[in-house]
This record gives C-alpha cells, sequence and structure tokens, in this order.
C-alpha cells in the first residue's frame, strides 16, 4: 500500500492490490478515497495510529460490467465508506487464473454477464466463502425463464398466463404443438393471437409477438437494441418450428414497459420506456441515451418488488413489470442490474448497499458501527419541476377517415354445400350466421369456385345458383389477394320454405318449398391510403393542442405530449369500434399523436382498445325511434313532389333557416326534375364502363385500391336498379349512397376520365345536403329529440370517464414531487 502526493488541496491513499494486469494497470482493483481535509490526514501522521482494519470488497464481473458508467459512480461513492476499500478483480484473472490465486475479499459482488465463468465464481466463494450480495447459485437459475417462471409462480407473484414447448433437438416434430390460423394449443392450453413465444434461454433476446388476421397479422420480431432499433415487423403468422419457447398470452400494456430495479428488499427505482413491440423504434435523448421516465410504484407493486428480489437472492435485481387492466404482471427477471444516468440512484445504491455490508460484516472486524438513522425508503426520483397544474383528462371523438363506398349483394342459395357449411359453423342454432375470419371466407371462396367449375362443364346442370351471382361473390372474395379479415363478411340466413315463398307470403303448406339459404355479402367500407394520411396527420396536428409543444421544439412540433405520454401521468386510452376502418383510423391517429413508426398492426393490437362502442353513437337501422320514422316520411314526400319548391315547402323543409340547406334547395329547385337529371347521369355512367369493359387496353385495368372495373361497373348498376322504383318513384334513401359512391370516384379515379361525372357530384351533393341532415329532425324540436336518443350514452360514458378522474388513484402518476 502506497500513499500518493496528489494535487494541492487533497491527499488520497490508493490501495493498489499486485497481479496479474487489467487493461495495463498492473492492479487488481483501485479504492479512489478522498480524505476529507488535510488537517486530519496531518494530525494522523503526527501520531502513529494503528492502521483502521479494513473491510474488502470484491467486484467480480466481466470488464464491460464492472468498468461500466453506473457501476465506475456507485463505486467511487462506496469508497467514501471509512472501512470499505473496493478491488476489481481483472477479466484477465478471472478468465484464465485458477480460484486459489484469485485476490481474497470479505464482500463480493459477482454477477453473470455473457462470457462469465460463473462456475469459477461459485468456486471461489466455496473457496473463500465471502459474504455474497447476489447469490450465484440463483444465477445459473436466471439464466432459464423455465427456471425464472416457476420460482416466480412458486412466490405467488402474478405473472403472464403461459405453457411451456420443450423439444428435442434430436426430434423436432414430436411435441406438443397444435397451430391453428389465430392460434396455438400449447400441451392443451389454448393461446388465441396475440400471442408472445420467447426462447428459453434468457440469454436468447429473440422473442416474437403473433398478431391476429383481425389485425392484419404477421409478428413482430424483438431483439437486443441495435443503434436505434428494438424491433421490426415481419408478415411471418407462423411459429417457430426449432427450438423450445415459453407461450404466452400478450398484454395490453399502452405500449409502455416499466423496468424496477431493487437495491435490497426496501429499495426499488421504476422507469418507464417505450415498449420494443410497439413501433421498434427506440426513444433516444440529445446524448443518445434511451429516453426513460421515472414511475411510482404502488404498495402491491413495491411488494412485488421486495418478494422478487428474496426469492431470487439478488440484492441488486432488475426485473420487467408490465401494467395491463388495473393489475402488475412479471414477465422477466433480469438479475444484477443497474440505473442508467440518475444520480439520485447512485447515492443511494451506494448508501445502502455500504450499509448492508457494514451490518453484515462489522461486528467480527470489531468496527463501532450503526446504522445511520436517516430514512431508506426513497423509491421515487422527483423530476418535472414547474407550477403545480396537471391536465387530468382530454376526451375526444374522431370520425374515422376516407373509406371505400359500402357495399351489399343478396343471393338465394340452394346448393348442399352452403347447408353443410351453414351447419358446420353452428348456423342453425339461431337460423343466422355470421362469417368475417379468413378460414370461414376461405370455405365460401372454395364452394363458388367448385359451383362456378362444375357450372362450365355443364351450363344446364343440378346447379341452381345464378352463375353472374356466383362470378360476382368469387371477385369480392379474391380482391387484394388475402383476406385480411376487416374487410369482408359474408351472412347466411335460413329460410325453411324458400326465400321467395317468405317474402312474397305464399303458403308455407304448399307443396314442393324446398328451403334455401338468403347469402348476403358485404364489403367496402375500408379505410384507403389517403384515409391512413388524413388519420396520421390529424394525430400531428392533435400532439400541438399540449403545452410544451411550441418554442425549442418547433422543429418536433408537439414534443410537450410526447414526453407526458411516456411519463404515464396520463392513461392514454384509444378506444373503437369493431369496425375496420375505425380501427385503423385509432391506430393510425395513435401513430401520429404518438410519433411512431412503421406498421399499424403492432400500433393496433397494443394501443387500440376495442371496446364495445355499439349503441354509444351508431343506432341501428332497425331500431329508428317512431319519431325518425315520421320526419323520414315527411322528407321523402316533400321530396317526391314534380313541382318548384314554394315559400311553404322552405317552411316545412328548412324551418331553422340553415343556410347550407336553403343553398341546396336553391340548386335543387325541382327535387323530381334533378332526381330525373341524377338518374340519367348514373344510366350514361354505367354505359361508359359497359363500353370500357369491351376496350380490349382495359381487361386488367386497376381502379383504386384494387377494384376492377368489374367491380366498379356492380357497384353503380346496383345504384341504376335501385334508385328508380318500379313505380317510376325515386328511392331517396338511396341519395346518401350514390353522393358516396360518385364523390369516391371522383377522388380516387379521376384517371378514368368518365363523363358527367362532376355534374353528377354537385347534383347529388345538393340533394345528399337535403336529406342527409333533415333525416335527424326538421324543426329544432324533432332535431334535439333524435339527437338525445343518438348521444345520450356517449354524453354518458364521457362524463363518468370526466368524474373518474378525479376519483381514480390506479392510473399511474408522476410523483407529485
Amino acid at each position: 500500500m502506497w500513499s500518493l502526493p496528489t494535487s494541492e488541496g487533497e491527499s488520497a491513499t490508493a490501495h493498489f492490490f499486485l497481479g496479474a494486469g487489467d487493461e495495463g494497470l498492473g492492479t487488481h482493483g483501485i479504492d479512489m478515497r478522498t480524505e476529507e481535509s488535510d488537517s486530519e490526514l496531518l494530525e494522523d501522521e503526527e501520531d502513529e495510529v494503528l492502521p483502521e482494519p479494513q473491510i474488502i470488497v470484491g467486484i467480480c464481473a466481466m470488464t464491460k460490467k464492472s468498468k461500466s458508467k453506473p457501476m465506475t459512480q456507485i463505486l467511487e461513492r462506496l469508497c467514501r465508506f471509512d472501512y470499505l476499500t473496493v478491488i476489481i478483480l481483472g477479466e484477465d484473472v478471472i478468465l484464465n487464473e485458477p480460484v486459489e490465486n484469485w485476490p481474497s475479499c470479505h464482500c463480493l459482488i459477482s454477477f453473470h454477464s455473457k462470457g462469465f465463468p460463473l462456475d469459477k465464481a461459485v468456486a471461489y466463494s466455496k473457496l473463500r466463502n465471502p459474504f455474497l450480495i447476489n447469490d450465484l447459485a440463483m444465477q445459473y437459475y436466471i439464466q432459464d425463464r423455465r427456471e425464472v417462471y416457476r420460482i416466480l409462480q412458486e412466490e405467488g407473484i402474478d405473472l403472464p398466463r403461459y405453457a411451456v414447448l420443450n423439444r428435442d433437438p434430436a426430434q423436432p416434430e414430436e411435441c406438443n404443438l397444435i397451430e391453428g390460423e389465430d392460434q396455438v394449443e400449447v400441451n392443451g392450453a389454448v393461446f388465441p393471437k396475440p400471442f408472445v413465444e420467447k426462447p428459453v434461454s434468457a440469454e436468447d433476446h429473440n422473442v416474437y409477438i403473433y398478431y391476429p388476421s383481425s389485425a392484419g397479422g404477421g409478428s413482430q420480431r424483438l431483439f437486443r437494441k441495435i443503434g436505434s432499433r428494438s424491433s421490426v415487423y415481419s408478415p411471418e403468422s407462423s411459429v417457430r418450428k426449432t427450438g423450445s419457447y415459453i407461450y404466452e398470452e400478450f398484454m395490453p400494456t399502452d405500449g409502455t414497459d416499466v423496468k424496477v430495479y431493487t437495491v435490497g428488499p426496501d429499495y426499488a427505482h421504476a422507469e418507464a420506456r417505450k415498449s420494443p413491440a410497439l413501433d421498434g423504434k427506440v426513444e433516444r435523448d440529445s446524448e443518445g441515451k434511451e429516453i426513460r421516465y421515472p414511475v411510482m410504484l404502488t404498495a402491491m407493486e413495491k411488494l412485488v418488488a421486495r418478494k422478487v428480489c428474496v426469492a431470487f437472492k439478488q440484492t441488486v435485481c432488475g426485473f420487467d413489470l408490465l401494467r395491463a387492466n388495473g393489475h402488475s404482471f412479471v414477465c422477466d427477471v433480469n438479475g444484477f442490474s443497474f440505473v442508467k444516468n440518475s444520480m439520485k440512484y447512485y447515492d443511494d445504491c451506494a448508501k445502502i448497499l455500504g450499509n448492508t455490508i457494514m451490518r453484515e460484516l462489522a461486528p467480527q472486524f470489531q468496527i463501532p458501527w450503526s446504522i445511520p438513522t436517516e430514512a431508506e425508503d426513497i423509491p421515487i426520483v422527483p423530476t418535472t419541476s414547474g407550477t403545480m397544474m396537471e391536465l387530468r383528462c382530454v376526451i375526444a371523438i374522431i370520425r374515422h377517415g376516407d373509406r371505400t363506398p359500402k357495399q351489399k349483394m343478396k343471393m338465394e342459395v340452394t346448393h348442399p354445400r352452403f347447408f353443410t357449411l351453414f351447419e358446420k359453423h353452428g348456423g342453425y342454432k339461431t337460423g343466422k350466421l355470421k362469417l368475417k375470419r379468413p378460414e370461414q371466407l376461405q370455405e365460401v371462396l372454395d364452394i363458388t369456385r367448385l359451383l362456378l367449375a362444375e357450372l362450365q362443364k355443364e351450363p344446364g346442370g343440378e346447379i341452381e345458383e345464378k352463375t353472374g351471382k356466383l362470378e360476382q361473390l368469387k371477385s369480392v372474395l379474391e380482391m387484394y389477394g388475402h383476406f385480411s379479415g376487416i374487410n369482408r363478411k359474408v351472412q347466411l340466413t335460413y329460410y325453411p320454405h324458400g326465400v321467395k315463398a317468405s317474402n312474397e307470403g305464399q303458403d308455407p303448406q304448399r307443396e314442393g318449398l324446398t328451403p334455401s339459404l338468403l347469402l348476403v355479402l358485404k364489403w367496402g367500407g375500408e379505410l384507403t391510403p389517403a384515409g391512413r394520411v388524413q388519420a396520421e396527420e390529424l394525430g400531428r396536428a392533435f400532439r400541438c393542442m399540449y403545452p410544451g409543444g411550441q418554442g425549442d421544439y418547433a422543429g418536433f412540433p408537439g414534443c410537450g405530449l410526447l414526453r407526458l405520454h411516456s411519463t404515464f401521468r396520463h392513461d392514454l386510452k384509444i378506444y373503437a369500434s369493431d369496425e375496420g376502418r375505425v380501427q385503423m383510423t385509432a391506430a393510425a391517429f395513435a401513430k401520429g399523436l404518438l410519433a411512431l413508426e412503421g406498421e399499424l398492426t403492432p400500433i393496433l393490437v397494443q394501443m387500440v382498445k376495442s371496446a364495445n362502442m355499439n349503441g354509444l353513437l351508431d343506432s341501428d337501422g332497425d331500431s329508428l325511434s317512431s319519431c325518425q320514422h315520421r320526419v323520414k316520411a315527411r322528407l321523402h314526400h316533400i321530396l317526391q313532389q314534380d313541382a318548384p319548391f314554394g315559400p311553404e315547402d322552405y317552411d316545412q323543409l328548412a324551418p331553422t333557416g340553415s343556410t347550407s340547406l336553403l343553398n341546396s334547395m336553391a340548386t335543387i329547385q325541382n327535387p323530381v326534375k334533378i332526381c330525373d337529371q341524377v338518374f340519367s347521369l348514373i344510366e350514361n355512367l354505367t354505359h361508359q364502363i359497359r363500353e370500357r369493359m369491351q376496350d380490349p387496353e382495359s381487361v386488367d385495368l386497376q381502379l383504386y385500391h384494387s377494384e376492377t372495373l368489374e367491380l366498379m361497373l356492380q357497384r353503380w348498376s346496383k345504384l341504376e336498379r335501385d334508385f328508380r322504383q318500379k313505380s317510376g318513384r325515386y328511392d331517396i334513401s338511396k341519395i346518401p349512397d350514390i353522393y358516396d359512391c360518385v364523390k369516391y370516384d371522383v377522388q380516387h379515379n379521376g384517371s378514368l376520365g368518365l363523363q358527367g361525372t362532376a355534374e353528377l357530384l354537385h347534383l347529388s351533393k345538393a340533394l345528399a345536403d337535403v336529406v342527409i341532415p333533415q333525416e335527424y329532425g326538421i324543426s329544432r324540436e324533432e332535431k334535439l329529440e333524435i339527437a338525445v336518443g343518438f348521444c345520450l350514452p356517449l354524453l354518458r360514458k364521457i362524463l363518468l370517464d370526466l368524474q373518474r378522474t378525479h376519483e381514480d388513484e390506479s392510473v399511474n402518476k408522476l410523483h407529485p414531487l
């Protein structure tokens, strides 16, 4: 031991332990203790004092860990304890010297990382028997996720529902795994997608999450951070076929993970970071460090931290928490792990470790030692300062973005194959059946193809289904080349005496009436690429309403809200109805709002709650109020008069004097004449499309969003058939559909150069601007009565949410200090 002269005004004692070199230092370790003042040192030199007994703390880990910034910071602070000397066992010694040659120590801080010889560390601890800060034998278990889960389960700690699939590398086929399209069954336990697949080795970070086909399918592949990425989306939907894995249910956590760091059973520091599964982009600060936010743990979570620390016998221990549905689940235990970049944590950690070592070893060294009385439970790190005003709630109600026109086709089917399908999916229980899942739609497509093939062989054969309708069924089901499950559905309804007989009210006792099914195919109404862009832009704009997104952050608007979301101060919840277009709009909105990147599927699965929104705004067409029926009848009556609008029509139709209504009525003048014009424009349009279809150059013409000319024609001919009834009167309820279709074609299929679409848009818009708002009430009183019926459930929900933010303590909040 030598004393080193140092710069003026301070003196230091450095203890060098000679031994095999580490990074050319010729040392096993250094103790950096700075004496408090010069005067003490001078006194020491005058009175020959006996050397103080020293407790030697050995650090035994790979250089990357033992020389890391957090370790250095903590060891510097640990050395301020009067009786502690820290030595670092060099990597060269650990790897190449027998344990008998390792320097001895009284307390050992040793932990496994890649390349670390855990067996030698265990042998050393048997030889010297030091006080272990982190138990070594338990570190074997931490390397195996199966063992980690077993221990957590034995301790009664909540973890996701899981099953283990062990594969023998020699016979990988022999294992209890049954894979379905939207689920796997492992040893009899069924895991519907989304589920997580983790390799059993904790050293293997290639964790995959598989998404349901209703959200777009595919999988997210997580890995050890590389630069700015921690995961990547893949279209692959099948699970891995070699290796052993844990399968577990996916927890909906609002896109954040909570990392907890214990230092002994009574101290836990927690911080949140963006979940790597969300979009795989690592958020980094100006210094390039991953952005994390201090989080408060609940009393239950502190108890979990205590249990994990004690069960795994790791004083310094990191583990991951998933907060989902008001519960906290442990999904990973990492063993020895320090918080990065928190001075407060470095102080606390060194203080707790020093006190722990002294409490254990001081008595046998006859060191007078009493534990400092200051409280140690400081489990939270204060961050933001400033005025104590807190935004508690923002509620927005958002319509979905631009969509394709909604369409449906009906056909009566009698072929036995359709009845078999109906029975297979339990249609006879209620007499009705909805088929939405990809494998179900595939079955319908298979039947359709078979029937068409048989019809080609013998046109006059047994098959009663109309070729034209089957062709249409086939072309709609074949759109996009895959079923993404969100955009098409087939409904089958059973008619015991045939559809015609039931509709025409024929006597069911008549002979020769056979049962049939009414097949209704619905498609369209999907979010278009333009709709996605709209939703994402809206999210970006929405972000800027929050303060903190101006000034310094002008180059990156809305930064204030982004920092807020991650601090967990706000439980951001995005609810969407189960309609595909609404779900995708919500995901695109979240992507813009939270500055995420990449595919919508992972965002959809994690951020968007598919709440049962039915009845919150849209009432079923079947359950219209009597007031609405009265209004509709009056509206249709007025719009079927073949005469220019007179003053009494203005009083009757526009009593509220709304400007847009008055303008539209001025454009229309005679409603029947305008309907005549609209009808002839539609006839002209279908004629042009038919001509275009005869043109050999247009055979494979792809329209917007992979529609074909044939499908476009079907869309318009249906409107042509339905708009003018047999009586020659017009069906006013078709006007919104006509407007919807022509607006779509003008926006997206303008390149076809069809004549008359601009005029059709102008006229149908004038009609729609009267029909659509007035169906919801003509007078003020009617408007209010109908609106109350629609909006009350939603307004009640909003009111409840506003009240909840006052009382609810289960939301994640930042520490108020």
